[in-house]
């Protein structure tokens, strides 16, 4: 999850970001969302215009789900990212098929590794 413990990098400050659609994403890293998404994965890719975090949570049994990125920033070393996994509210009509869901987010070009939380 996303506590703090005494591992936590110090956060230097919070980063801004988008959150992209995938209809919206290169297509390089559509094609490495497609190869991966069966899986949970975790993935970065440098762009011209910025730096894409994805987060893919794997096959999971109907719609309904989300992923909800709750934070994003710079520490000395690396970017943390921290987000997660919604599942279908209670009684909410879901799809009865299989979904995928992740989250890719763009932000500034930066060249540290990125930690996933």
């Amino acid at each position: 999850g996303c506590g703090q413990n005494t591992e936590e990098p110090e956060k230097v400050r919070d980063l801004d970001f988008t959150v992209v659609q995938e209809s919206e994403l290169p297509e390089q890293l559509k094609l490495l969302i497609g190869e991966k998404k069966c899986n949970p994965f975790k993935l970065t890719y440098t762009g011209a215009d910025g730096l894409y975090i994805v987060q893919g949570y794997g096959t999971q049994p109907t719609g309904g789900y989300s992923v909800t990125v709750k934070e994003l920033w710079l520490a000395d070393n690396a970017v943390c990212f921290c987000s997660e996994l919604l599942g279908p509210k209670e009684g909410e009509n879901v799809v009865q098929s299989m979904s995928y869901p992740f989250v890719a987010v763009k932000t500034e070009s930066i060249d540290l590794p990125v930690v996933f939380k």
